[in-house]
């Protein structure tokens, strides 16, 4: 069975390597930053708690030892630490009333025109539609689509069933068809 890049960066990092550890840190922090953003809103809060949190696995890589799907784990881990530090800021009570209420999980231009996917709309368009979803929805897709996640791996992320992941993305891109067929039936029954 091959190993991984990633396992192999691992591996290294837990037996002490410091130049793994930098190379995880490098590889990672864009990922973990930008779901981060989506999560608090707040670049001071999500900067200052992803960098406790990799101090955090390097003062405590003996204890974490061998990971199975590094990348996973990473945003598992990183998604509670962020949400411990909401919940003591108190500006998180539950996971679904945050997540559906108060966090400002938005996509932008700039995601969009580097991931463009199968929807052939205008980005701002595009940007409309995807923000009418739930907050859950979004964060679906983008841990799907933005951060290439498996559908297993955002099930352990957002402590779900996978079968609730794939009803999620089955939701969210139901209202995004119908929404979109609706606004260009709109936009051609304007412009006739």
């Amino acid at each position: 069975m091959e190993i991984s890049p990633e396992k192999s960066l691992w591996f290294m990092f837990i037996k002490g390597d410091l130049n793994a550890f930098s190379s995880l840190f490098k590889h990672f922090y864009p990922m973990l930053h930008g779901y981060g953003m989506k999560i608090s809103g707040n670049t001071e809060l999500t900067e200052d708690c992803l960098q406790s949190f990799f101090i955090y696995l390097h003062d405590n890589k003996d204890k974490i030892g061998e990971v199975t799907h590094v990348k996973s784990y990473l945003f598992i881990s990183y998604r509670r630490a962020l949400l411990k530090v909401l919940k003591k800021e108190r500006l998180y009570s539950t996971f679904n009333e945050t997540m559906e209420n108060n966090m400002g999980f938005v996509f932008s231009k700039e995601e969009l025109s580097s991931k463009q996917e199968t929807i052939k709309l205008k980005s701002t368009a595009l940007i409309k539609i995807l923000n009418s979803l739930s907050t859950r929805e979004k964060e679906a897709i983008y841990l799907k689509y933005y951060s290439n996640l498996k559908t297993q791996e955002i099930s352990e992320i957002m402590g779900i069933s996978y079968q609730s992941v794939q009803n999620t993305l089955q939701k969210a891109f139901t209202k995004l068809r119908d929404k979109s067929e609706s606004d260009a039936l709109h936009h051609i029954l304007q412009n006739s």
